[in-house]
């Protein structure tokens, strides 16, 4: 018997008696064979993984869900959700129903198209009113429901502010009628709920005011009264304000001028002590008290002299009364001319009163002059400035000091005494410090306190973010794991089962089987060294392998190099054989 061995080539053994085997059946042959055991397994298996597939495919698609619309009135929610229903799309309810969740990808698109729609509407229902009147409303019903679409509107355009949470307006709009004299003005109350640790300025409380008031023809803004959900007036009167103590705008100012003085410390102690050495608070009083004084002075003319001081008016007035005339003098041309037109200076008797005198006799004469000279006077008015600094009070604590000494080892000490006088001096300056004003700086050298952070002892599986983490991976690991299960309990088991048996190889193919160890063959591993096995299960002596031959090396390369004439000499050979 001859035993080929064939590498890389598969031999099929043929059975001693000839006959080959029918192959195996078909793999649906097999499942139809199989026991009604295997077939409920694989049956079940099957539909559990079609099962879990689809469950993974809902929650996929379900994904994360975000708030639409939170605090909304149940006529509002119900409106939502009967839109979101006709949009077909899915929602949730979160807090008990107070919010409604819809997809997180979705958010912004549905609230535009209920924004489109004209939702929510609100608990607030304005000028809509007016668009559902019925047929046959009556004069009062029709100005009732004006009233309630102005106050829906003002009440809206308050809860546009940022600190206010809610709001309510209430109108008094009484009938005017022309036949009544005296006409009853409107007015306004106005309820205020703010939202936790918010407050109104006086600035925007003013803007409610004359946001009612102007809304209403002929309200004054008096009449408008404002209120806040514990029930404290806002809209008290200036006065009144003043008096109680200081507005908003000087309690501004007063945490401006502080905050000022205490970068300023803050900004020459840095470099000195440290950032975090040392803490520093400033408190200022100031003066807003408004003061107006007048004062009117009058001063006597400076000099005796008439020409240094000022004039303002002057009157002068004289009288001469005629006498008999009687010739006098020496008799001649002169004394025959008419009197001259009498004429009065300002100072001086006049010429022609002499010349009178002199011609006539019996006559009376009268002058009077009065002058008005300006008087010095000054008017003074003062008015003092509001916001002046009445005193400051500076107080500054400072961190003992941080040695290390040659070992590594570090100890906090107390700052001298002569450092802390300097950098109370430099404090002083900094702030502008006056004694007589009473001013006060006050520096303390005191330890601070270390906060050590305590390490977080939870256990990392409760800590929220891991919870966060295993509740979001828990659907879907559930569902893989249960998917495992199914596959490697059910379903393989009766795919193997299904799974044709291998035939037995026989005795000959295994030592035609290709080997590479000698040791490998059937019994060799057994005989002594140098014997090998023969066709009858004998030891034999091995064969030595022939000696290589040059010869025949010659030739096949020859046969390489020339084969036609290899070819000839072969056919030659064949010839003469």
């Amino acid at each position: 018997m001859e035993v080929t061995v064939a590498p890389s080539q598969n031999v099929v053994a043929v059975p001693p008696n000839g006959v080959v085997e029918n192959q195996p059946q078909g793999f649906a042959q097999r499942l139809v064979a199989l026991p009604a055991q295997k077939k409920l397994m694989l049956g079940g298996g099957i539909a559990a993984l079609v099962a879990i597939f689809v469950a993974m495919m809902m929650w996929g698609r379900e994904g994360d869900y975000r708030v639409l619309y939170a605090n909304l009135s149940d006529k509002d929610g119900g409106a939502i959700l009967a839109q979101l229903q006709q949009m077909n799309v899915p929602y949730k309810h979160a807090d008990g129903g107070a919010a409604i969740m819809v997809p997180a990808d979705k958010v912004h698109d549905i609230r535009l198209k209920l924004a489109a729609a004209g939702l929510p509407k609100g608990s607030v229902t304005g000028f809509e009113l007016m668009e559902t009147q019925k047929f046959g409303v009556t004069q009062f019903q029709e100005r009732l429901n004006f009233q309630r679409g102005l106050e829906g509107e003002l009440t809206r355009s308050i809860q546009t502010l940022s600190g206010v949470q809610s709001a309510r307006v209430h109108l008094a709009l009484p009938n005017q009628n022309g036949f009544f004299r005296e006409q009853q003005k409107a007015s306004a109350s106005v309820v205020l709920s703010l939202y936790p640790g918010r407050n109104l300025e006086r600035g925007q409380i003013a803007g409610i005011v004359h946001l009612v008031s102007s809304s209403v023809p002929e309200m004054s803004p008096k009449a408008v009264t404002v209120v806040d959900q514990t029930g404290a007036l806002l809209s008290g009167s200036t006065d009144a304000a003043d008096q109680s103590g200081l507005d908003a705008q000087q309690l501004a100012y007063v945490r401006q001028i502080e905050s000022s003085y205490t970068q300023r410390i803050r900004d020459i102690l840095e470099p000195v002590v440290g950032k975090d050495n040392f803490r520093a608070q400033v408190n200022a009083d100031l003066d807003f008290n408004q003061t107006e004084s007048t004062a009117e002075e009058y001063k006597p003319n400076q000099g005796q002299a008439a020409s240094s001081a000022s004039v303002r008016s002057q009157q002068s007035t004289e009288q001469v009364g005629a006498g008999s005339a009687q010739p006098s003098g020496i008799p001649g041309a002169m004394s025959n001319q008419p009197p001259v037109p009498a004429t009065a200076p300002v100072n001086g008797a006049s010429q022609a009163l002499q010349a009178a005198q002199g011609t006539t006799t019996g006559g009376s004469s009268r002058r009077e002059a009065v002058t008005n000279y300006e008087v010095d006077k000054t008017v003074r008015v003062t008015r003092n400035a509001t916001g002046s600094i009445k005193r400051i009070n500076a107080a500054v604590v400072i961190n003992h000091r941080t040695v290390t000494d040659a070992k590594g080892k570090t100890t906090t000490q107390p700052i001298p005494q002569e450092e802390l006088d300097k950098l109370t001096a430099l404090v002083q300056e900094t702030i502008g410090f006056d004694q007589q004003r009473g001013d006060s700086v006050k520096i303390v050298n005191t330890p601070f306190q270390v906060v050590k952070e305590e390490p977080d002892s939870t256990p990392i599986w409760q800590r929220p973010e891991t919870v966060d983490v295993l509740r979001t991976l828990a659907v879907p690991g559930a569902l893989t794991l249960a998917a495992l299960i199914v596959v490697f309990g059910a379903i393989r088991p009766a795919i193997r089962a299904a799974r044709p048996e291998p035939a037995a190889e026989p005795e000959a193919a295994k030592l035609n089987a290709v080997v590479d160890d000698e040791n490998e063959l059937p019994g060799v591993a057994d005989l002594p060294p140098g014997m090998v096995r023969g066709p009858d299960g004998r030891a034999v002596p091995a064969l030595e392998a022939p000696l290589a031959d040059g010869r025949l090396e010659s030739a096949k390369s020859l046969a390489k190099e020339n084969p036609a004439a290899m070819a000839t000499l072969v056919r030659s050979w064949m010839t003469e054989a």
